[in-house]
């Protein structure tokens, strides 16, 4: 079978939905291929769904305070009905630990101050007050509970940390990629599931579309890898990683749920948090849980693992990830068999995303999202749009990075933030934070 469309996107979790939708919406036959049953039923079913605004660069930051206001009016942003309704954000603010490791949030505070992002300087009396189950020691540096000091304070305490309103979570990913999927679809996209691409075809320099595992074969000028963990092997099927100076990896990850300490009602008190000291981030749960993921310290294993083969049990990680928390809360009970997930990031050498063209012509790519980029998917589905739209005219982006004018926030995006061929960025935090 052969058929044709303008563009293929290949991925269905949050950003390739995203893509989707902006292609339709920009007027060109999308087809949405994902080897998975349905939209987000990938890495990005398991994401913790966090939506925030601190990033450690301006063009980061300044995408994700743009698809915020998207998540804020998500309903207005898809514009299409979804018979199983919409996801939801939970504006419930995001409280970040000042320390040693993130030089008391001065760099932060200077992206979001130039963007006019709203914040609260708060000390460690306002932090308790918020948070009344909160031991404010200092632990640093991270351990894995094997360490003799682990659990151990080193001295002294946390003295305050930054709050921003504007951030919250989502309370499920896989529902907003299908609200997504829907949007997409009433602007004339298509997806199609349980396909696999196992070739795409280049000829002259231009990608000629794909083929699929069942032997379908697509014709489209345009291809455009959001394949998540998958991302490499694309990008490598294609030929399209011979210049690329950054890559991308498959890292396992794991996420423990913990139900809240007797006497704190979450839903009512509940607030992202993310705590360098004890390397931890933390969110609500419904049912009165806690989710607990690491910040990636170099005590905890960065394991690159085959996408289509690797352990989804949890190990002793998911259980040191809620001891470290318990050293922050010290009525939390924790289990030696807790709850939780195991999925993928998709990794990038410095752990900020690759939005881009490639060295094949017709051939983009959206990968390196690390853990970090649900939040961003609106914004980063508007940039590939435009992207594309740019080289296919004409507009050499290698030789001069397009500008990309934000839809949501005055701001300008250096694409060359996110190109394929940048240096590694020291400013990067090199961990899920970005």
């Amino acid at each position: 079978m052969t058929e044709s469309c303008d563009a293929i996107v290949i991925g269905a979790g949050v950003i390739g939905a995203a893509v989707g939708l902006e292609l339709a919406r920009a007027g060109r036959r999308v087809l949405n291929v994902d080897r998975l049953p349905a939209a987000g039923y990938g890495s990005t079913g398991n994401s913790c769904a966090i939506v925030r605004v601190h990033y450690s660069t301006v063009d980061g930051t300044a995408l994700a305070y743009d698809s915020y206001f998207d998540w804020k009016r998500w309903a207005d942003y898809l514009g299409a009905a979804d018979e199983r309704g919409y996801a939801e954000f939970r504006e419930c603010g995001c409280l970040v630990m000042k320390t040693g490791q993130n030089a008391d949030l001065a760099r932060i505070v200077d992206n979001v101050s130039r963007l006019g992002i709203p914040f609260e300087e708060w000390d460690a009396d306002r932090i308790r007050a918020a948070l009344p189950i909160y031991d404010l020691k200092r632990y640093w540096p991270a351990k894995r509970q094997d360490d003799p000091g682990f659990g151990q304070p080193t001295g002294g305490a946390l003295q305050g940390g930054v709050f921003f309103p504007t951030a919250g979570y989502v309370n499920d990913p896989q529902l907003a990629s299908h609200n997504l999927q829907r949007a997409a679809e009433a602007a004339g996209g298509r997806f199609l599931f349980n396909r696999a691409v196992v070739e795409i075809p280049v000829s002259g320099g231009r990608v000629q579309g794909v083929v699929l595992d069942d032997g379908t074969r697509i014709a489209a000028p345009v291809v455009v890898n959001v394949a998540g963990p998958h991302s490499s092997r694309i990008n490598a099927m294609a030929g399209a990683d011979r210049d690329m100076t950054i890559t991308t990896k498959p890292v396992r990850q794991e996420v423990v749920h913990v139900d809240a300490p007797s006497g704190f009602d979450v839903a009512r008190q509940g607030i992202v948090v993310s705590d360098s000291d004890i390397a931890c981030y933390v969110r609500p749960e419904t049912g009165n849980h806690i989710l607990v993921g690491s910040e990636d310290p170099d005590c905890d294993p960065r394991e690159v693992v085959d996408p289509d083969g690797f352990d989804r049990d949890l190990s002793d990680q998911a259980v040191t990830q809620a001891l470290r928390f318990a050293q922050r809360v010290p009525s939390l009970a924790v289990s030696p068999r807790p709850k939780g997930v195991v999925d993928l990031y998709d990794v990038s050498d410095d752990w900020i995303p690759v939005y881009d063209r490639s060295c094949v012509d017709g051939f983009y790519m959206a990968v390196g999202s690390s853990g970090n980029q649900f939040k961003n998917a609106p914004g980063a589905g508007r940039l590939m749009a435009r992207l594309i739209e740019h080289v296919e005219a004409g507009g050499d982006h290698d030789a001069a990075a397009m500008p990309f004018r934000l839809a949501n926030v005055d701001h300008t995006v250096d694409t060359a933030t996110f190109s394929r061929r940048r240096r590694i960025n020291p400013d990067s935090s090199f961990s899920v934070l970005g």
